[in-house]
């Protein structure tokens, strides 16, 4: 029960740990100006076919936000526009772009003197299109699994007790599914691709999920021929677990907008 436990407490900690470090994960902070502290998150994805809401919250009335942005990977000029006052919030938008198209911009507050901008750096915003919830909840949840049993299942071996092969199986099962089957799926409908690992593309998000079912499939099969064997089942988990500690959605789909085409990689 206590390496069951230790599993799941662990995989909560690294999925936390992969969906704050990924590039889809917003920007947040805080600032100052007239004297307020404004806190603020700034989005880095959005899905479905409308424009992309930015919101301030909580500020004084006495104060006006400015939205630039720019399509990224091109030579357009920088677009202004004033964001609206929504009661407490100020609210923006970004316009919709296709799947895999991206924006750069940057969000500023004024109160008549003083000005103050949010983000340095430009932030980029990808877009994808509307994922079901049917596909991505099971991918998810799918996902989780395979992490968690991937964990359980090197304890299980490290521990030498008799379910390792039983445990390697369900892992394998479920990394397949998830991520081989519900994982493209997904891509299709945020991207409009169903594969973009190896040999189409350079997808990180594809080609480590590849990587991690190859180890387990080579666990599962050392298993089966020595089911003491105490290796395979440590080495797979190891290299899942090395998969899940690289952020998500690196290196993924980006629309070239000069040729209309979506490219992998960055």
């Amino acid at each position: 029960m206590l390496l069951w436990i230790f599993s799941f407490i662990f995989t909560v900690g690294i999925a936390y740990y992969q969906r704050k470090t990924g590039p889809t994960y917003p920007v947040t902070g805080k600032t100052e100006i007239a004297g307020q502290t404004v806190k603020y998150e700034l989005l880095r994805s959005h899905g479905g076919d409308d424009d992309a809401e930015v919101v301030i919250g909580n500020v004084d009335k006495s104060l006006d936000g400015m939205i630039k942005y720019k399509r990224l990977g091109t030579e357009d000029e920088w677009v202004s526009i004033a964001m609206q006052r929504d009661g407490n919030n100020l609210v923006g938008y970004l316009p919709h772009q296709p799947p895999a198209g991206k924006l750069m911009y940057h969000v500023a507050l004024t109160n008549g003197s003083e000005s103050v901008l949010l983000n340095e750096e430009p932030t980029v915003i990808r877009f994808k299109g509307d994922i079901p919830v049917w596909v991505l909840i099971p991918h998810i949840i799918l996902m989780f699994i395979a992490m968690m049993m991937s964990t359980r299942t090197g304890l299980e071996a490290l521990a030498r007790d008799k379910n390792s092969y039983l445990y390697a199986w369900i892992t394998l099962v479920t990394l397949f599914i998830g991520g081989l089957i519900l994982g493209p799926i997904v891509q299709k409908y945020a991207f409009g691709d169903y594969w973009t690992g190896v040999p189409y593309g350079y997808d990180l998000t594809d080609n480590k999920t590849l990587i991690a079912f190859i180890f387990w499939a080579i666990a599962v099969w050392r298993l089966f021929r020595k089911p003491e064997n105490r290796t395979w089942p440590v080495v797979a988990m190891v290299i899942l677990l090395l998969v899940y500690l690289i952020p998500h959605s690196m290196f993924g789909s980006q629309l070239d907008y000069s040729s209309g085409t979506v490219v992998t990689g960055k």
